[in-house]
C-alpha cells in the first residue's frame, strides 16, 4: 500500500501517482468564502413536533436541491462513537504490514471485510491516488468478529450498533443510520416518508474508510481525484485535517472539519431516482 511507501522513506513520489497538470487547476471561487458554505442542518429538533420536522425537512430539500451536499449536527451518534472509528481506522492502516497482507484482496464482491489501496488500478484512470482503503459490508448481513482485524473490530462494531438492529433474523437500518434521511428526503420530493425506504435504497450499507499517509510531494498527486458517488447515499465522517472539496457554482469549495459532524452526500443512484 502507499503506507508501505512512506514507511520505506521515499522522497520523490512514483509516477504513477502523478496527476496531470490540468487536473491540479483549481476552479477558484468567484463570490466570497463566507457564501460557499455547505448548508449545516441540526437535527435535534426533527421530532420535537410538526412544525419542527416540517422546518428541517424544508433546510433538507434546499441543500439536496441547490447543493447535492450538506452537514448535519445532533444527529444523535455520540462523539466518542465517532472518534472511536477514526481511531480503528487510523490502528488497521497503521497495524504491521503481515496483519493487514492478510485482508488484501481486489475480491471486494465476495468478502465483507477487504483492504486493497486503489480499487481502480486496473482501470483507464491516468494515475492513481495517494490513499490505501479498507471496505466492510454493515448490511443486510453484517460480518461475524472473526471475520475482522482485531485493530479495528471494535470501532465496526461500535458503528454497527449505532446503524442496524435486528429484527426477525434480519437487520434493519436504526434511526441515526440513513433511514431518517431517507424518510427526511421522501418528504421534501412531497412524497410519503416511507417511498425511499420502500425502493430498497437502505438494503446494502457499505463502510469504506481510506487513509491518507503524509506525502513528500503533495503538489504532485490527490488523495482522491474528483468524482461522484455511485450510491443512493453516503454519509461521510471526516478527521480533523479535512482536505474535502466540492464542485459548488462551477468552484471547487472547500468543507472545513466540523467536530461531531456528518456530511451528507446524494449519490448518483438517487439523483437518478
Amino acid at each position: 500500500g502507499v503506507k508501505g511507501l512512506v514507511d520505506a522513506k521515499i522522497t520523490q513520489v512514483p509516477r504513477i501517482f502523478h496527476v496531470p497538470r490540468d487536473s491540479l487547476t483549481g476552479k477558484k471561487p468567484s463570490v466570497s468564502v463566507s457564501d460557499l458554505e455547505i448548508p449545516t442542518i441540526d437535527f435535534e429538533s426533527v421530532h420535537v413536533n410538526t412544525a419542527s420536522r416540517e422546518a428541517v425537512v424544508e433546510k433538507v430539500k434546499y441543500a439536496a436541491e441547490k447543493w447535492g451536499f450538506f452537514q448535519v449536527i445532533n444527529h444523535g451518534v455520540p462523539l466518542n462513537v465517532l472518534e472511536e472509528i477514526k481511531d480503528g481506522v487510523r490502528r488497521f492502516h497503521e497495524d504491521d504490514p503481515e496483519v493487514k497482507k492478510r485482508y488484501f484482496s481486489r475480491d471486494n464482491a465476495n468478502k465483507k471485510f477487504v483492504y486493497y489501496s486503489n480499487f481502480d488500478l486496473y482501470s483507464s484512470s491516468t494515475s492513481v491516488n495517494w490513499r490505501d482503503t479498507f471496505t466492510c459490508y454493515i448490511a443486510p448481513d453484517p460480518p461475524s468478529p472473526e471475520e475482522l482485524p482485531v485493530t479495528c473490530r471494535a470501532a465496526i462494531y461500535r458503528q454497527i450498533n449505532f446503524i442496524v438492529v435486528k429484527v426477525s433474523h434480519r437487520w434493519i437500518a436504526k434511526y441515526v443510520s440513513s433511514g431518517l434521511l431517507f424518510e427526511l428526503l421522501s418528504e421534501a420530493l412531497g412524497l410519503k416518508s416511507e417511498t425511499l425506504k420502500s425502493k430498497e435504497c437502505l438494503k446494502t450499507l457499505l463502510m469504506i474508510c481510506h487513509y491518507y499517509p503524509p506525502c513528500p510531494q503533495p503538489d504532485l498527486t490527490l488523495g482522491i481525484s474528483k468524482h461522484s458517488d455511485d450510491s443512493f447515499l453516503t454519509i461521510l465522517l471526516q478527521d480533523d485535517i479535512g482536505g474535502l472539496q466540492i464542485i459548488h457554482q462551477d468552484s471547487w469549495v472547500d468543507v472545513a472539519p466540523l467536530p461531531g459532524a456528518l456530511i451528507i452526500n446524494i449519490g448518483d443512484f438517487l439523483a437518478k431516482i
